[in-house]
């Protein structure tokens, strides 16, 4: 069913008709305000395009917040589907999601149904971890999420054949009592051997973060039994924010943060996801949490450009002397099995101070290799080892024209944000444990969360956009951190800089 209605989409509304409602959002309204009480870095000034609103009004959510947005894009259209309503132990009320039809020019958003029982006939206590891909073979959009309620996690797919107009109830990939981090993507390649075939990974938590994966070929309505890549038996693959991609030759390369073994690791499948190989080593993590009790995890951001080339971004601090702070670093591979040394993206200078964390990678699909468009969406302190009053937490872009060889000046374009604006996890103030970064027309759009200055007890926290993207064709600058070599005793033996907690719903 297609509904019509100005405004935000109405939770009660959409119980009642059994359909996602969406609504136009035209680039004039409501560009985010960037007052603060944090004056001692100035605000960003880039046009905002805030994209949806948390009016659920459920006792266990604190409402109005908005978190962790994943996205894609394919020919002229952009989806970002997100957390609404943010629960402090884990999930929450519903998954929103936005979408342009005309390479971001406007916006439409709504809530997916059937996931909670806040939102239109669901019997879940609360959802959580989106990701959303389409599937171009049979037309379909599909956002994978994880439904919660006590003493079970499903891991769940909704899905689109109207081009993101309507969604149906979600269909149920799997279950168990502590599931996490679920993932999607397509093989969207007419000449690959497994075109039309989509992938779902997730971790099981209670399980030493035991990766699964499974197989649809029929753009998700039924899906093959779990399967999970091994090592040497009875051994199996743990790790999790697995990311897959998948190449021109249908090969599926999934780059995931082994927190077991401190490393980025990868595994593949080359027989449409039948069987996955032992993982291979990326590079290790060296890694510190942020400051102030932000909640933040040093998981993967991969992304794939026209030639098949997978790009993964991180979190680290190797580069930093006594892992003072951390720098986005990249690694990138053709086979997903060799893997080149990461190397700093050179956001700020290495006595800088500044702290980098919560990466979003896109690329423009129609680039690839030594001109290859990269966009990376992410979060930032200007001082890293600021305390939980005065962090001041900024949104940051840059990007590169030559597949990350250089990179232009950095933009900030959200901030500053108080710790005390962001809803409370069970592990910190939560903006996201990831964040996304599409191109659509040319121009890259990141999608993220911005804070403002709660009124009483109720937040003021959504998911955004830029209002044009960033022209990354224009963009002016180029640096490189070609020469950079890692500080020896932070490189050398420390796989963690500190414990990170293994959920990260």
């Amino acid at each position: 069913m297609r509904l019509g209605l100005s405004g935000i989409v109405r939770a009660a509304l959409a119980v009642a008709l059994g359909a996602i409602l969406l609504t136009t959002v035209g680039c004039g309204d409501d560009p985010v305000g960037n007052s603060s009480r944090q004056s001692s870095f100035p605000p960003a000034t880039v046009p905002l395009m805030k994209l949806s609103t948390d009016t659920f009004t459920n006792a266990t959510s604190q409402h109005a917040t908005e978190v962790e947005p994943g996205s894609f894009s394919f020919g002229q259209t952009i989806i970002t589907s997100f957390q609404v309503g943010r629960i402090a132990g884990g999930g929450a009320a519903d998954i929103g999601l936005a979408i342009s039809n005309d390479s971001g020019a406007t916006w439409k958003n709504g809530l997916l149904p059937g996931l909670t029982s806040f939102q239109a006939g669901g019997t879940n206590s609360a959802v959580s971890d989106t990701s959303v891909i389409y599937d171009s073979k049979h037309g379909a959009w599909i956002i994978s999420s994880l439904t919660i309620v006590t003493g079970k996690i499903q891991v769940a797919v909704s899905r689109s054949t109207d081009g993101g107009a309507s969604w149906g109830n979600p269909i149920i990939i799997a279950q168990g009592p502590n599931l996490d981090k679920d993932w999607i993507s397509c093989d969207n390649t007419a000449t690959s051997p497994f075109y039309g075939n989509c992938y779902v990974e997730w971790d099981d938590n209670g399980n030493g973060n035991l990766v699964w994966m499974s197989t649809s070929t029929d753009a998700g309505l039924t899906w093959a039994p779990q399967v999970t890549p091994v090592t040497s038996p009875p051994d199996s693959t743990h790790g999790l924010a697995a990311e897959q991609l998948v190449q021109p030759n249908g090969t599926v390369v999934v780059p995931f943060w082994s927190d077991g073994s401190g490393e980025i690791e990868s595994f593949l499948s080359s027989d449409g996801g039948a069987t996955w190989d032992a993982p291979v080593a990326v590079a290790a993590v060296n890694a510190r949490p942020a400051a102030g009790g932000l909640r933040d995890d040093p998981l993967p951001s991969a992304a794939m450009d026209s030639a098949g080339n997978i790009y993964v971004v991180w979190q680290d601090c190797r580069f930093r002397t006594n892992c003072s702070s951390n720098d986005l670093v990249m690694s990138t591979s053709a086979d997903g099995v060799n893997w080149s040394a990461p190397a700093r993206i050179p956001i700020d200078a290495l006595t800088s101070g500044g702290d980098h964390f919560i990466p979003g990678l896109g690329i423009d699909p129609a680039t690839g290799g030594s001109t290859a468009h990269l966009g990376l969406t992410y979060y930032y302190y200007p001082q890293a080892n600021c305390t939980a009053s005065p962090c001041a937490l900024y949104v940051g872009f840059i990007s590169s024209t030559d597949g990350g060889t250089t990179w232009t000046s950095p933009t900030p374009i959200a901030g500053p944000m108080a710790l005390s604006w962001l809803p409370s996890t069970t592990s910190g103030q939560m903006v996201a444990d990831y964040i996304a970064t599409s191109f659509a027309g040319g121009k890259a759009y990141g999608f993220f969360a911005v804070a403002k200055a709660k009124s009483g007890t109720t937040f003021d926290q959504a998911i955004y956009t830029t209002q044009a993207g960033f022209d990354v064709a224009a963009a002016q600058g180029r640096f490189s951190a070609a020469g950079e070599r890692p500080v020896a005793n932070v490189a050398s033996g420390h796989a963690r800089a500190q414990s990170y907690p293994h959920t990260v719903r």
